[in-house]
C-alpha cells in the first residue's frame, strides 16, 4: 500500500490579504518556473499565483522556487509534494488550491508573449468565460539542432491561430495556457484514471465540450521546453494507453480525428511489429530530412495508436 502523499506550503507575505478573481496555476515537474514567475509577477491584487511541485525530488530546484515564491509581489503559494502524483490528478490538487473565480493552468516551461498577457486574460475571465485557450507559440524558444524536430511537428499542428482552432475546439484545447471558470472546473475535473503523458486535457475538452462553450483566442505564450526525438518517441509511446482511454469513451469525437483515422488504416497492414520500429529508427536518424523524420514519427505514434482503434 502506497504511503500518502505529503504536502508541504509556503505563502509569501502578499498571499493572506488578497482577493484574487484569477488564479494562475502552474504544475511543475523538474523543470525550472523562474522565468515564468518572474514575468507574471506585477502588483495586480486581482491575480494570484499557485506552483505546484509534483514530486520532482529536486531540493535545490524547490528552494530556489520557494525563494522566489518569497520575493514576488503577486500573491503567491508553493506547494510541494513528496511523491509524483501526475499531470491530471497533480492539477485537480493544484485547483483546489485556487480562490479566484477563474482558474488560468500555465505550464512551467510557458512564457507570456505580450505584457499584458495577464490583463487580457483577465478581461475575458470578467466576461464569464467558461473555458478558453490561448494559444501557444515558439516565438521565445531557442533553436537548438536536437529540437529540430519537436519544433518542425509543433509548428505544423500545434502553434495554430484561434480561428483554425475553433474548427474543432476541443481538439485544440491544453493545459499549457488554459482558462477555466470555477463552477465548470468543480463539475468537470481532469480523469485522474489517466497516467503518464497525453490526451487528459484532450479527453477533460471533450468532456466540457457537452455542457460549454470553449472559446479560443489569441493570448499566446511560447513553449520553451522542446523535447529531443527519443523523448519525444518515448512520449508517444506512454500516451498509447491513454489513447486507448479516449477511444473507449469517445469514440463518436476522435474518430474524425487524423490521428484515429491514419491507425484505423495502419491497422489493417500486416507485420505491424516488424516496420513499426524502422518508423523509429527513421524518426530518430539526425542526418535525415527533418520532413521525412516528422513524417515517420507521425507515422511511428498512429501505428503505436492502432492498437487501439
Amino acid at each position: 500500500m502506497n504511503a500518502p502523499v505529503n504536502e508541504l506550503r509556503l505563502e509569501n507575505a502578499a498571499w493572506a490579504a488578497a482577493q484574487p478573481r484569477l488564479s494562475v496555476l502552474i504544475p511543475t515537474f523538474r523543470d525550472d518556473p523562474s522565468a515564468l514567475l518572474k514575468a507574471l509577477d506585477h502588483t495586480n491584487a486581482a491575480v494570484e499565483v499557485v506552483v505546484l511541485d509534483d514530486g520532482g525530488g529536486d531540493d535545490a530546484l524547490a528552494e530556489r522556487t520557494a525563494r522566489r515564491i518569497e520575493k514576488m509581489r503577486t500573491p503567491a503559494r508553493f506547494v510541494r509534494l513528496s511523491r509524483n502524483e501526475g499531470r491530471a490528478k497533480g492539477r485537480n490538487r493544484l485547483a483546489s488550491h485556487a480562490r479566484g473565480g477563474h482558474f488560468l493552468f500555465l505550464d512551467s516551461d510557458m512564457l507570456p508573449d505580450t505584457p499584458d498577457f495577464l490583463d487580457r486574460w483577465s478581461a475575458v475571465a470578467d466576461t464569464g468565460a467558461a473555458v478558453a485557450f490561448g494559444g501557444f507559440t515558439l516565438d521565445q524558444t531557442p533553436q537548438r539542432p536536437e529540437h529540430a524536430l519537436h519544433r518542425a511537428m509543433a509548428l505544423k499542428s500545434d502553434c495554430t491561430p484561434a480561428p483554425e482552432r475553433a474548427k474543432a475546439p476541443e481538439k485544440h484545447v491544453f493545459t499549457s495556457n488554459l482558462l477555466v471558470r470555477r463552477d465548470v472546473f468543480e463539475t468537470v475535473g481532469f480523469d485522474e484514471g489517466f497516467s503518464g503523458w497525453g490526451w487528459e486535457d484532450v479527453e477533460w475538452a471533450m468532456r466540457v465540450a457537452r455542457q460549454h462553450p470553449i472559446l479560443h483566442i489569441d493570448n499566446t505564450a511560447t513553449h520553451l521546453g522542446l523535447d529531443p526525438a527519443p523523448v519525444m518517441a518515448a512520449k508517444y509511446e506512454q500516451s498509447a494507453a491513454n489513447f486507448a482511454r479516449v477511444v473507449a469513451s469517445h469514440r463518436d469525437v476522435v474518430s474524425a480525428y487524423p490521428s484515429y483515422k491514419v491507425a484505423k488504416l495502419l491497422k489493417a497492414v500486416p507485420l505491424i511489429s516488424v516496420w513499426r520500429p524502422l518508423l523509429k529508427q527513421v524518426a530518430l536518424a539526425e542526418a535525415a530530412p527533418v520532413s521525412l523524420r516528422a513524417f515517420a514519427m507521425r507515422l511511428y505514434r498512429a501505428a503505436l495508436y492502432s492498437e487501439a482503434v
